[in-house]
């Protein structure tokens, strides 16, 4: 992350804040979906445009993927992708409780990306004194060149991103999906700006 020059406490902060808003929307999910939900440490690295592309490409039997943007205060916004694998797609229905054929697999996965995007999301923003917004998720081919096609297409300048990588895994319904987040360069300085004022805090 040098490019973006975090400082170590910088990043070991952006790190705690994560950890933080994963344990706290993974408690949330639980009792929404009433099951246990288990996630991996965050994985969080900066990106190039290329390095980003090839990134997405790396899973090609993916079933779906779906693509949410967010929008907060004072400059802070991105994308967030949820990466589903064909052999979770038929227990999207059991997950969020719903009766056979009541929605279709399509607005199923939408519902749950949906739910996944902001549970996270907006406990990251309180932490950070911001609130979220957010666009209508959007159902993309899994066709990676697709989504590549629009990340490309967004208005955001993805020379350099922050990524952040969280596995989320159902175990009652041996359920896994992957959520990424991309977050613009020009978010990450003001990111950084109320970083270094929690830090002025302690």
């Amino acid at each position: 992350m040098s490019h973006l020059n975090l400082n170590e406490d910088q990043q070991d902060c952006l790190q705690e804040l994560i950890n933080v808003a994963m344990g706290q929307a993974s408690d949330q999910l639980a009792r929404y979906l009433d099951t246990f939900i288990y996630l991996k440490v965050p994985n969080i690295e900066q990106v190039d445009a290329q390095t980003l592309t090839n990134s997405l490409g790396q899973n090609q039997d993916s079933i779906a993927v779906v693509s949410q943007g967010f929008f907060g205060y004072d400059g802070i916004r991105g994308e967030a992708l949820l990466v589903y694998q064909p052999k979770d797609s038929d227990r999207l229905a059991d997950l969020l409780g719903y009766e056979p054929d009541e929605l279709s697999d399509e607005e199923q996965i939408i519902d749950l990306s949906s739910i996944l995007t902001t549970t996270f999301l907006n406990v990251f923003a309180r932490q950070i004194d911001n609130q979220m917004s957010y666009s209508a998720p959007r159902l993309l081919s899994n066709n990676y060149s697709t989504v590549s096609d629009h990340i490309g297409q967004l208005s955001f300048n993805w020379d350099i991103a922050l990524k952040v990588r969280i596995i989320y895994q159902v175990t009652d319904y041996s359920f896994n999906c992957e959520m990424v987040l991309l977050i613009p360069e020009s978010a990450i300085v003001h990111i950084k700006t109320m970083i270094d004022r929690i830090l002025e805090q302690y």
